[in-house]
């Protein structure tokens, strides 16, 4: 699964909602920390209060024995306040002690505890005349613990003093959290609006461009829209877009003058060397103008084939190979087509006939006889040609891919003309989303394949 988007938007919210969730929380962490600080004081200076105070019975306000004795405030008793199971806040015990060394209270001993108001008895007969008295008032803030401080006196009895921690202080951490996520929202929404209407335009900018990237047909001008910024990135955009559609048709209409213009005195020289009476002779000028007339229309179709003017029509691939195949077996080639699935694309078949007859050339040149297989993957469809001739050496299959480049400096049609047939392929393939391989064989020969994406 990807956690990190791939979208400029995606990103630049994450970041900045990775950012705030640690300030928020960093700041969380230490209001919580503050406000529990102040608590805890608040509670110790409470308890140091009613401790220093003695007990009722001092105080002669009642008897301790009595049942108001066990009121929450200050009651003696003869153990310790801390129960089984219960940890002693070491803290707090050393705030208190220092509080009543202070206002001269004698002890030996000091335990804090903190406990729920659930196990505690006499917090429960507190809290049950409390709610006798007002029980929607009571109910509204009702606590749920309460700290019991405890002090040894020198007669050896235990007084202990009892205080409820406030129920307000226990929904701290929520308030504190709900503040978080609303400011949190808050701000990545914004920034989400704001981004949007950045990223919008880029979004339609980038889609423009791919489409021109691989049709190279101009269309109406994008409106600038969004920040100024990207204003003048979609303005120039358009620009550029328009100078490139300019400067394509401008090389279309110089290689269409290029083709007429060599291609008539080709003609004409076909024509003229007929009278040329020596048959040998003939021959070899024949060879010489047909190659010329191979190298120009491999070279005029090679500049062509990034902008074609015939659309993409649906097409049996394997049905295209098998036509490609026949055409070479009905002169007698060892050209061969393994069975093959079927596999509808939207192709432009002439081009990718094209493709295929200058792989099978190369394959019957080099290694005597060529295979065509077909497959289908996942994402795809590969049409592979193989041959058993002796390969190329490794570091020149990919120098093979250029124009104009043969392992041999010949440029002649019986050792492999001008060098222009897997460029050519390789150039088709692209044009229809795909790619040219090239590889040898493990087991002797080579191979060529053209992927072509499964829409």
């Amino acid at each position: 699964m990807r956690l990190w988007p791939r979208s400029l938007q995606g990103q630049l919210l994450l970041a900045i909602a990775l950012a705030l969730l640690i300030a928020q929380g960093l700041g969380a962490a230490l209001l919580y920390r503050a406000q529990a600080e102040r608590r805890e004081a608040i509670l110790v200076n409470t308890a140091a209060f009613r401790l220093a105070g003695g007990p009722p019975r001092e105080r002669g306000a009642f008897s301790g024995s009595s049942p108001r004795g066990e009121r929450m405030g200050v009651a003696v008793q003869a153990t310790s306040p801390q129960r089984a199971g219960e940890a002693r806040d070491r803290d707090a015990e050393r705030v208190l002690g220092e509080i009543l060394t202070r206002e001269g209270v004698v002890f030996d001993r000091i335990v804090v505890v903190e406990r729920p108001v659930a196990s505690d008895p006499i917090a429960q007969r507190w809290i049950a005349r409390r709610h006798a008295r007002g029980p929607e008032r009571f109910r509204a803030q009702r606590p749920h613990d309460l700290i019991v401080a405890g002090i040894h006196r020198p007669d050896g009895k235990w007084l202990h003093a009892r205080v409820m921690v406030p129920a307000g202080e226990r929904h701290l951490l929520r308030g504190m959290l709900l503040q978080a996520l609303f400011t949190y929202a808050l701000l990545v929404g914004a920034v989400a609006l704001v981004l949007r209407r950045i990223v919008r335009p880029l979004k339609t900018l980038a889609g423009r461009m791919e489409r021109f990237a691989g049709t190279r047909d101009g269309a109406a001008p994008l409106e600038p829209q969004g920040p100024d910024d990207v204003r003048r990135l979609i303005a120039a955009h358009n620009a550029l877009e328009a100078r490139i559609a300019a400067l394509l048709d401008e090389k279309d209409v110089m290689l269409g003058a290029i083709g007429h213009d060599l291609k008539t005195p080709l003609a004409a020289l076909r024509v003229r060397i007929e009278s040329v009476e020596d048959d040998a002779e003939r021959a070899k000028m024949a060879a010489t103008i047909e190659d010329i007339a191979r190298s120009l229309d491999d070279i005029l179709s090679l500049a062509r084939v990034g902008r074609p003017s015939d659309p993409l029509e649906p097409t049996e691939l394997g049905a295209l190979a098998a036509s490609v195949v026949e055409e070479y077996e009905d002169r007698g080639e060892p050209v061969t087509l393994a069975d093959a699935p079927r596999i509808a694309l939207p192709l432009r078949a002439t081009w990718l006939r094209r493709a295929l007859r200058n792989l099978i050339d190369n394959a019957l040149r080099y290694g005597g006889q060529a295979r065509v297989l077909l497959h289908r993957d996942g994402t795809g469809a590969t049409i592979r040609i193989e041959d058993d001739g002796p390969g190329i050496p490794e570091g020149e299959i990919a120098r093979m891919l250029e124009p104009f480049t043969r392992l041999e400096a010949s440029r002649n049609t019986a050792t492999g003309g001008a060098g222009l047939g897997l460029t050519l392929a390789r150039a088709i393939a692209e044009q229809h989303g795909g790619a040219l391989t090239l590889a040898n064989r493990p087991g002797g020969g080579f191979a060529a394949s053209i992927w072509l994406p499964c829409n």
